[in-house]
Formats: C-alpha cells, sequence, structure tokens
C-alpha cells in the first residue's frame, strides 16, 4: 500500500501546473521594482502613477496608518504596508482628486498633474482586522474567474482598507491530496470534490460531489491561480485566510480507515452531508496533520484560518461539542501555533460550548447578522469576550438588489466599538456575492478608518463627485433619494438584504419573492426611489464619461423596472380572478414588455451578462465534455441550485436568481410565457390551471441554454431615458 501511494503521489507530483508547487511562495517574496503598492499604482494609474512615491510608516500603537502629503505632480504617500499605503492613496484621490476605484466601475479622469495637498492627510485604522469575502463568494460571484479578475479584486480590496482576505480557491486540490493519503485513489476523491461553483458548500460541510467530477487538469489550474491570489496579498501584506481542517470526509472513511469514528450529518436542503470525524480520535488527528502540512506546501503558511464546525444544522451526535473544539483548536495550533481561527457569527455559530473550549484571545467571530436582526444586542455576553468582528452580509446568492442597511452601520460600529469592555476589534465585509452596490463597499471600508460615528447625509452628500469626477446638484439629489430609500432601511423589520424582483420568481399570482429566504415586500417606498433616475439623466454630461456613471445609471434604472413586478402582479391577479380575459392579456403583456425592457437596460453591462459567466465557466476545461460540465455547474446555481430534491425540498431553486441579460430574456421570460399561456387557456376552458413542473423546465434550459451574448450591447443612457418615461 505504501509503495502504491508513494507511486501514485509522484505522478500528481510531475505533472506540468503542480511541478511549481513544492516551494510555497515566501511571506516576504519580493515585489515589483518601486514596492507592490507602485506595482498596483502602475497597474491602476498608467499615465499617473510615476508622481507617486509610496514609503513604509511605522504602526501607531499597533494600528495600522497611513500619510498623504505632497506638492502637485509630486505626492508621497507612507503607510505601515503597501496594501495600506494604497488604502491612503485612494483616500486622498477621493479627498483631493475627485477620483475613486470601485467593484462595480471608477472615476480615473484626472489631470496630467496630480493635485497637491493643502495639509497631509493622515488616518489610523481604528481596527486591526478588516476581513473581507464570505464562504459563499467563490460560488455566487463567479467560480471560474481567472487572474485577471482576481488581480484586480485584490487591489480594490487593499484601496479599500482591507487587509484579511478567504481564499477559497485551490482548497480542492488540499483535500484531493490528502485523503490519498489516507486510503482513496485519486478517482474516488474527484468524484467526491463538487464543481467549482459548489465547493464553498462542500468546504462548509453542507454537501459533495454535486457538479463534478472534477478533472486533474481543472485542480492543477486551480492550485495554480490559488498561488497567485496569495502571493499576491503577502506582496502586499495582506493575510490570506484559508480553510482549516475540522473533520469533513469522503464516504466510507471508517472502511478505508480501521477503527475511526465517523458521525453522520444528516441532510443539508435535500444534499446529503459529508460525515464528520470525530476530532477526539486518532485518526483525526492524522488527517489534520496531513491536511496542514499539503497546504503549506502548496501554498505556505498564513496567520489565520476560517472553520465552520458544525455549521446550519451540522450534528454533534454524541460528542461533546466542547471537546471536539479543543480537539480541532489542538490540531489547528499543532501545525500553526500562533495562528488565529476564525469562525462565522451565524445563526447558532458559533455555539456556547465552542467558545468555553478554546482560547478565546486566539479566536476571531466574523458576524454575519448584527445588521439583521434586532435582538444583537450584546456581543461581548453572546461571545463570552470573544474578539469579534462587525459584519454585514448586505447580498444574498448574488441578487442584483441596490442597497445596504447603512443606518445600522452607522448607529452600532462606534458605539459597540467604543462601549465599556468592547470585544469589537475588525469589520467583516461579507455579501454572499461581491461586486455590487459600490457605495455599501465604500461606506463600510470607512468605517475603519472614521474617527467617531459616520454621518450619512454627509457621507452620500460627498460620494457622487468622487463617484463621477465632480460637484453636481441632480448626482447630490439622486444620492440623497437612493440614501432614503435603498440605502436607508434598518434591522429593525428583520431584514439585511433588499427585496429581490419578481420578474426571476417561479410564476405564481401570489408570489412575494424569487428567492424562498428573501424579503416578502419592498423595505421602501418604490415611488419615492424612482425620483432617483431622472436626476441621474440629469447630470451634466462632462460627469457622464466614467464607467462608475454608466454603472449607476444601469443599476437605478434596472432596479426601477425590477420593482414594476411588485406594483403589476397584484393588478394580474385581479383581472384572473375577475375571469376577465381581455385585462389579463393586456397585463401580461405588459408584464412581458417590462421584462424586455429589463433585458435591455442589463445587457448594457458586462457584468449583467449571463454569457460572460457561461464562457468563463467553459474557458476552464480541458475537453468538450468537461466545458459543457463545467457551464452546466456554474449555471445550475443561478437556477435549480442542485437536484429537485434540493431545488424543490429544499427550496433552492432560484436562491440567486439575477436579474442578468440572457436570464431575465432567457429562462425567466420563458417561465412567464408558459405560465400566462396556461391562466388564459384555464379561463377560456373553464378549468382551474394545470400544474406546471417547473423543475424539469429549469432543467431542461440549464442543460441546454440558447446562446447568449458575451459582450454589452445598446446605449444605457438611451434606454434609461426610455425607462424613466414609462415610471
Amino acid at each position: 500500500m505504501h509503495i502504491a501511494r508513494r507511486t501514485l503521489l509522484g505522478a500528481l507530483a510531475g505533472s506540468a501546473a503542480l511541478g511549481a508547487v513544492g516551494a510555497a511562495p515566501a511571506a516576504g517574496a519580493p515585489a515589483a521594482p518601486g514596492g507592490a503598492a507602485a506595482a498596483a499604482l502602475a497597474r491602476l494609474l498608467p499615465r499617473h502613477h510615476r508622481q507617486v512615491v509610496f514609503r513604509p510608516l511605522p504602526r501607531r500603537d499597533g494600528d495600522d496608518a497611513f500619510r498623504v502629503s505632497g506638492q502637485e505632480g509630486r505626492v508621497t504617500v507612507e503607510g505601515s504596508t503597501p496594501a495600506v499605503q494604497l488604502t491612503g492613496f485612494h483616500w486622498y484621490l477621493r479627498q483631493t482628486a475627485d477620483a475613486h476605484f470601485s467593484w462595480c466601475g471608477e472615476q480615473t479622469a484626472l489631470p496630467d498633474k496630480l493635485p497637491g495637498l493643502r495639509a497631509p492627510l493622515v488616518r489610523n485604522a481604528n481596527v486591526r482586522h478588516r476581513f473581507a469575502l464570505n464562504d459563499t463568494n467563490d460560488g455566487y460571484t463567479g467560480p471560474y474567474h481567472g487572474w485577471d479578475y482576481w488581480e484586480r479584486e485584490i487591489d480594490v480590496l487593499a484601496l479599500h482598507g482591507f487587509n484579511e482576505v478567504l481564499v477559497y480557491a485551490g482548497a480542492d486540490a488540499v483535500y484531493h491530496r490528502t485523503f490519498i493519503e489516507h486510503g482513496y485513489s485519486d478517482a474516488d476523491v474527484r468524484r467526491w470534490v463538487p464543481g467549482p461553483a459548489h465547493q464553498p458548500w462542500w468546504l462548509m460541510q453542507n454537501m459533495a460531489s454535486f457538479g463534478g467530477p472534477v478533472s486533474r487538469e481543472l485542480l492543477d489550474r486551480r492550485v495554480a491561480l490559488a498561488q497567485r491570489i496569495v502571493r499576491r496579498l503577502r506582496e502586499l501584506g495582506m493575510t490570506p485566510v484559508f480553510p482549516g481542517y475540522y473533520g469533513t470526509v469522503p464516504p466510507d472513511f471508517e472502511r478505508r480507515n480501521e477503527g475511526a469514528r465517523v458521525i453522520a450529518q444528516g441532510d443539508w436542503q435535500g444534499f446529503p452531508r459529508p460525515g464528520w470525524l470525530d476530532p477526539r480520535t486518532p485518526h483525526f488527528t492524522r488527517v489534520a496533520r496531513t491536511f496542514y502540512r499539503v497546504q503549506q506546501e502548496l501554498y505556505g503558511p498564513t496567520s489565520m484560518y476560517k472553520m465552520d464546525l458544525l455549521h446550519e444544522g451540522g450534528s454533534p451526535g454524541d460528542v461533546p461539542v466542547g471537546d471536539a473544539a479543543r480537539a480541532v483548536e489542538k490540531a489547528l495550533r499543532t501545525a500553526h501555533p500562533a495562528a488565529t481561527w476564525a469562525i462565522l457569527g451565524w445563526q447558532k455559530n458559533p455555539r456556547r460550548e465552542i467558545v468555553e473550549a478554546v482560547d478565546r484571545s486566539r479566536m476571531l467571530v466574523l458576524d454575519g447578522i448584527p445588521d439583521h436582526y434586532p435582538n444583537v444586542t450584546d456581543r461581548e455576553a453572546d461571545w463570552d469576550g470573544t474578539p469579534y468582528a462587525f459584519g454585514t452580509i448586505w447580498n444574498f446568492g448574488g441578487h442584483t438588489v441596490m442597497g445596504a442597511n447603512t443606518r445600522d452601520w452607522a448607529d452600532l460600529y462606534h458605539r459597540w466599538r467604543t462601549k465599556d469592555g468592547s470585544a469589537l476589534s475588525g469589520i467583516a465585509l461579507m455579501p454572499e456575492a461581491a461586486d455590487n452596490n459600490p457605495a455599501a463597499l465604500a461606506l463600510f471600508g470607512d468605517l475603519a478608518w472614521t474617527d467617531g460615528p459616520v454621518d450619512l447625509a454627509d457621507w452620500f452628500g460627498h460620494w457622487p463627485r468622487y463617484r463621477y469626477g465632480g460637484a453636481d446638484a441632480n448626482a447630490v439629489r439622486a444620492w440623497e433619494v437612493l440614501r432614503r430609500t435603498a440605502y436607508g432601511c434598518t434591522r429593525a423589520d428583520g431584514w439585511g438584504e433588499q427585496a429581490d424582483g419578481l420578474f426571476g420568481a417561479r410564476p405564481d399570482l401570489a408570489v412575494n419573492r424569487a428567492g424562498s429566504w428573501s424579503p416578502r415586500t419592498l423595505r421602501y417606498d418604490p415611488d419615492e426611489f424612482d425620483r432617483a433616475l431622472p436626476a441621474l439623466l440629469a447630470v451634466a454630461p462632462a460627469l457622464r464619461g466614467s464607467s462608475a456613471y454608466r454603472h449607476d445609471l444601469m443599476d437605478v434604472a434596472r432596479q426601477s423596472v425590477a420593482n414594476r413586478s411588485r406594483l403589476l402582479l397584484p393588478r394580474i391577479k385581479a383581472a384572473y380572478d375577475a375571469r376577465d380575459r381581455g385585462r389579463l392579456g393586456e397585463l401580461t403583456r405588459q408584464w412581458l414588455d417590462w421584462m424586455g425592457l429589463l433585458e435591455e437596460v442589463v445587457a448594457t453591462d458586462e457584468r449583467h451578462l449571463l454569457g460572460r459567466w457561461l464562457a468563463d465557466a467553459r474557458a476552464w476545461g480541458s475537453t468538450p465534455a468537461e466545458r459543457d460540465r463545467l457551464a452546466v455547474d456554474a449555471l445550475s446555481l443561478l437556477t435549480v441550485w442542485g437536484p429537485r430534491a434540493s431545488a424543490n425540498g429544499g427550496k433552492l431553486h432560484d436562491y440567486a436568481n439575477r436579474e442578468w441579460s440572457g436570464l431575465v430574456g432567457g429562462l425567466y421570460r420563458l417561465r412567464w410565457k408558459t405560465y400566462f399561456a396556461e391562466l388564459d387557456a384555464s379561463l377560456a376552458a373553464g378549468r382551474k390551471p394545470r400544474q406546471i413542473d417547473w423543475y424539469a423546465l429549469e432543467e431542461r434550459w440549464t442543460r441546454q441554454p440558447p446562446a447568449v451574448r458575451t459582450k454589452p450591447s445598446g446605449d444605457v443612457v438611451r434606454i434609461a431615458r426610455t425607462v424613466a418615461s414609462r415610471l
């Protein structure tokens, strides 16, 4: 057995992509000439980067800090790490040059010479931990993004002040190599590993296998990408946060490893959950030792590991939770003595038995719900003084909705951080999908660099100036509307995100949400929201040239159209209930016309194209069959999510609904046309509507979607004017 294992591992090590991974990237790997911050600025502002000098700055009382000074054309940025230097430069850009970068659009129209500062710009971080990305991010944001995307993403996170980034890419290879050393063949493990779109939930011990098997070539490519990600993070002085090992095992582990003890975990939303290896046992110790060794060989060590023990309904069986937590922590400390255990604050996590059992000074709870539930008031009592990061999950599933509970951020963050005995030591940016709500990204990042509470009226009053490149009363008016509506809600109603649109819902006359766990009603006045679009359209022509303006115009127009669905559906129901076929036909044509206009709106933006999502997935395949499999893996996440038991019984269908070109005009339109035709036929025949097997329709469409565009089309200004004229 040992000879066979060595032979197989030798073959693995000999592959082209893995041949370069024997030496872990060094924590202090040399950056490009001029330093990592200078290299980033050369990518971001190639015309101006030589006007900026970056220099190190000692931390102030242990806190990150930056200082920006200089004259026209000669700007000096000092910071405690290259990433903090970029944060300082971005603050300078916003406050002095009316420019900025973001997830969604940027404004970089700058004079030939960068403006000087009247006085130095100095900021200290008010918390040590500035964590970014949700466990689900690699699924809902883009499981098949390549290095071009990640290079930009890391730059943007650094510009916004974040210093700890969750890295799930490449974890599949760690598990693959680990279990080959514990009784499994190469093919066994590859069958167990899901497709990349579904891997986040496998890493959280919710499910396995769906969307697989993964190929050796795919694993190799994901290793290479992950190595580039962690290397860049280290160059910038940012911390890659890796998944730790807490007991997930493939099927039949007990049979293949004599004496092992595995606790069955039941189901998660219709998926069988992987088994949980009892952490108190020698088998757990051995597997964890292998896991951390392999992980370090591939990606090097880090100082923070994320583990959500017994996540979302996991069962401890007869294993005492405190004993399990101590054993999981011991395995981590054996491999990485100084590491911090990061754990998600979500539902019942972390259980009290966990925080009572571990070294709380070396645990960080990433609180996902302080802006969600009004009964969350005292995290020091909830977690026995465990350090925690004030977090937000303003987006679920990648829904294309505008808004966030920014009033809660302004009200709670400073008050909780400065109260006596506060354990708040960080922020945690954790939307389930990134690349949306750029104002929320900027505002939440600013919490960690602002003295005192944030004044929302003042913040949103300044935002459009650097968002579009100059002062404009109409831009300010538009964002004041958005501040009061989409960004003006609070957790008082028990919701952390805005309601999704009904165009993406499975058709029903009584449907009030597309995703099963989305808000049932709009959380703001849609008529007031509609006032933002004409104000944006009235922005001065000189300020309309940026990708930031074009994105915002698209997004406000899209949201205005999406909100029509909630106003129109009750009228359609009333016509049907009155058995008025003429009125029903008129209103359903209006519905489909609005869907057609929505398709036009989102087709103008590259990030709202289903074709781009599918093309990215196919690009990772090595054979036609694999390209098809990866496309289904990626598309199923947005539609049925999983097999019938999960889509219907587990209520996961449309969890990740989004208003994208190709989805709106494709699956969503097909469903509503099919439904409206059946309603009309039922009235004509004087019968009840027949039940439609939506899963069967969705599954067919997911496996054989029509051709969809991969490049934007249309003039967003012209289309937004059409939307405004119809509101």
